[in-house]
């Protein structure tokens, strides 16, 4: 697992994607604090360590990253972690357009 607080290289995430599933990368974006955690087998485990160092859980979402792809098929959003009636959010993926524009915005700025 490694929180990104800099930037991360496409290669990268390429290698991290043939180590574990071969075309994905698990990710869990904090749109608060604009960290993105990657390379866990659980969105949840990824989410437990974004925890651990301080980020709330409302902030916290699950994507999946496709290196291999560009354009709107890069991210898919998609997590057992976005499920939160609570929140409005009743789907495994992002229902509301401000914070999957927020993901968008942090991902072009961290992944480069």
């Amino acid at each position: 697992m490694k929180i990104i607080t800099d930037t991360l290289s496409t290669d990268e995430l390429k290698q991290m994607a043939t180590d574990t599933f071969g075309n994905l990368v698990k990710a869990v974006v904090d749109v608060d604090r604009e960290l993105i955690a990657v390379d866990a087998e659980l969105h949840s485990d990824l989410e437990a360590e974004l925890l651990t160092d301080g980020s709330k859980q409302e902030n916290l979402w699950g994507i999946n990253f496709y290196p291999e792809m560009q354009g709107d098929d890069f991210i898919e959003f998609d997590s057992m972690i976005n499920v939160r009636p609570s929140q409005g959010n009743r789907t495994r993926g992002v229902n509301d357009e401000v914070i999957r524009k927020k993901i968008i915005a942090l991902v072009a700025k961290r992944i480069k």
